[in-house]
């Protein structure tokens, strides 16, 4: 402030940003939180109601489900592709040839579109003609109908001595397990770069102490990778909860079998665009986003102390 210049620089700077910001994210932000408190209809006019939608909204079996749904897939994505992604880029850190090709496979997935992979994946995970039931008869197990199963995972893994509601279902299982496919390229390349800012000395001097792989991993490399982590937990469970296009890509509209897969991002999609009921989808919009701030400074206040900063 001391140096005017500097200061209409930086503000010149920064316009942009923030008008860009302003225009399509504060904006759309309060004006979402404005139609909440109103019954409004495509076509129609709007009558003020108050906080009746959020109290529909709180109330409604379909908005808990969907919650669920969101909880159980943030449950099998977030942590899972963590972890899995920590031990590739580890491998791939250490790796002398073909480091280069391995990191762009491993990548590909990421920049690929998400409708065209999830084409692929509908196809090899087909009842009829796809690959995996192909292989499971070939096992001698049997045949799965993937994208169109209901019932619980945990239901079909037991035999059927864990009710059919329990847990996330077989066709939510295989969204899971197709976000992770996607998103362990990106943390892949982050967890990379955080390994190459590491110093090799630190490390060394574990392994001249007698530390082996895991305990040099587990003492050394994963404290001083901890800011990397917490960036990647903190991102990875904010798009979690705002994923979209593959559930709606793999499932067709992404309520999948009874709903299942139906998480708060298509149920809001569903209300807002396919019912036309715009205040409803808008308070909605806003639980959807109090609950990211509320899980947000939750991983803050539970993790923040635990990062290392070097």
């Amino acid at each position: 402030m001391k140096r005017p210049r500097d200061t209409r620089l930086a503000v010149m700077l920064l316009t942009p940003a923030f008008a860009v910001l302003g225009v399509f994210g504060v904006g759309p932000l309060f004006y979402a939180i404005y139609m909440s408190f109103f019954r409004m209809v495509r076509g129609g006019g709007k009558t003020f109601i108050g906080a009746s939608n959020y109290s529909e909204a709180l109330t409604s079996e379909e908005f808990w489900n969907s919650f669920f749904v969101t909880f159980y897939y943030a449950l099998g994505v977030v942590p899972v592709t963590i972890v899995l992604s920590f031990f590739i880029a580890a491998g791939l850190f250490r790796a002398t040839r073909f480091r280069g090709l391995l990191r762009t496979l491993f990548f590909l997935p990421y920049v690929t579109s998400v409708v065209a992979s999830a084409m692929i994946w509908r196809v090899l995970l087909d009842p009829s003609a796809g690959v995996a039931n192909h292989l499971l008869r070939v096992a001698g197990l049997s045949t799965q109908n993937w994208l169109l199963e209901p019932k619980g995972a945990l239901s079909i893994l037991s035999g059927g001595v864990i009710d059919i509601g329990v847990g996330p279902s077989l066709a939510l299982c295989c969204v899971i397990a197709f976000d992770i496919w996607i998103s362990s390229g990106f943390m892949v390349v982050v967890l990379l770069a955080g390994l190459s800012a590491i110093p090799r000395e630190i490390e060394e001097a574990a392994r001249i102490d007698g530390a082996s792989w895991w305990q040099s991993a587990r003492n050394v490399t994963l404290p001083l990778l901890s800011p990397t982590l917490m960036f990647l937990a903190i991102v990875s469970l904010i798009r979690a909860f705002q994923a979209f296009s593959s559930f709606f890509a793999l499932t067709g509209n992404g309520r999948g079998p009874l709903d299942t897969t139906q998480n708060m991002t298509v149920y809001l999609y569903a209300n807002f665009y396919e019912y036309g009921r715009l205040g409803y989808g808008a308070a909605v919009a806003v639980l959807l986003c109090v609950a990211l701030a509320a899980l947000t400074i939750v991983q803050w206040r539970a993790f923040g102390r635990k990062v290392y900063y070097r």
